[in-house]
């Protein structure tokens, strides 16, 4: 058993998986298209990671207000969602991913990523991140 995380962006989705305990969730790839609406290759890249790791299930990121209701992007991104579901044949939960892409900026930094390289890294660490807190919330405690 294994999860895969996702951080659907307009030009980029992050992706993240779990070891098979589920123990642990580690920044795999960043997928990156020249249009947002061009999603064949994605898919397809998609598809390819839940064959190659065994994936059982799909995690992707819902873009909330702080206020926790749904954005303008969480229709687009659930649209996304139905997308995956039909190439992967894969259950895809929606889980909350406020704040994550400002964490993740924030560990680059911490590492000593310098700001011009984080563009390569920040979407798969933000799909670790809710990939972790999904984890979590799972076990009922919050991150993992």
């Amino acid at each position: 058993m294994r999860l895969m995380g996702l951080d659907y962006g307009s030009k980029t989705v992050g992706v993240a998986l779990s070891d098979p305990l589920l123990m642990t969730a580690e920044p795999l790839e960043t997928i990156v298209r020249k249009e947002e609406n061009h999603l064949r290759r994605t898919l397809a890249r998609i598809a390819e990671i839940v064959r190659e790791y065994e994936v059982t299930e799909i995690v992707l990121g819902n873009p909330l207000y702080p206020s926790g209701d749904e954005s303008e992007r969480s229709a687009v991104t659930r649209a996304f969602k139905e997308q995956v579901e039909k190439r992967t044949g894969l259950p895809v939960a929606m889980f909350d991913e406020r704040l994550t892409t400002v964490e993740a900026d924030e560990a680059l930094s911490e590492m000593g990523v310098k700001a011009k390289d984080r563009k390569k890294y920040i979407d798969q660490v933000a799909a670790c991140l809710i990939l972790k807190d999904y984890m979590g919330s799972l076990n009922g405690r919050k991150g993992v």
